[in-house]
């Protein structure tokens, strides 16, 4: 008998540096000026985004329609590789390589093994605004790519071996990547998925702010590099 399909929506976006990986800025009416949000970039209803990429980070973020894609895209427990590439202050040295891949110790825990390689300077967009220069510090990029999504996680781990992010771009995401996006660019993509899940039930959309608890659990950590 042929398996039954449904088709899920998967947005592919460039999130341009300072913009929110949500909809709305939930600061107050008596904070600073709205910062940036999905909703001055994309304007189609009903996706949300599966997982997070941090404020003053750049680069790929996924959103879809659909919560068994969004669940399985964002948990920590599928183990869905994430490259990053980073620039950071100074030239990494090859022991700083070897400590990244190995695992860094972080105040929480330790990471998890990750594959990092250094690497020429990208050809990217310029970044707005400029990352702060100084003459007498050169800086280097590396990529990194890992396994987990724990807070700032890719920040901390350079800075636990001695060379501090300056720039953070998210690269590919699985198999998706930024191939072909400007900043804020987006492609729009389809996805067959079985109809029945071996549950018997699609899960409901995770959106950031109303986690289930026990996903909340899993999930710890996970909002963003």
């Amino acid at each position: 008998m042929p398996r039954s399909y449904l088709i899920a929506e998967l947005i592919l976006f460039n999130k341009p540096f300072h913009v929110l990986s949500q909809f709305t800025d939930k600061r107050t009416a008596a904070g600073p000026e709205r910062r940036s949000t999905l909703a001055d970039w994309i304007e189609i209803p009903g996706v949300y985004p599966a997982g997070r990429l941090d404020y003053d980070s750049e680069g790929l973020l996924l959103l879809t329609d659909d919560g068994f894609l969004q669940h399985r895209i964002a948990s920590p427990v599928q183990k869905m590789p994430k490259t990053y590439w980073v620039q950071v202050e100074g030239n990494i040295s090859a022991s700083a390589i070897a400590a990244l891949s190995a695992g860094v110790m972080l105040k929480d825990r330790c990471t998890r093994p990750a594959k990092a390689c250094a690497m020429e300077e990208p050809a990217l967009w310029p970044r707005v605004p400029p990352v702060r220069w100084r003459d007498s510090i050169p800086t280097s990029w590396l990529e990194l790519i890992i396994t987990e999504g724990r807070n700032r996680q890719v920040r901390r781990m350079t800075a636990a071996v001695g060379f501090p992010t300056l720039r953070l771009i998210r690269y590919r995401i699985g198999s998706w990547s930024l191939e072909g996006l400007e900043p804020g660019d987006y492609r729009r993509i389809r996805i067959n998925l079985p109809a029945a899940l071996p549950s018997g039930n699609r899960p409901a959309f995770a959106r950031p702010a109303k986690l289930p608890k026990r996903i909340r659990k899993s999930r710890r950590g996970s909002r963003g590099r």
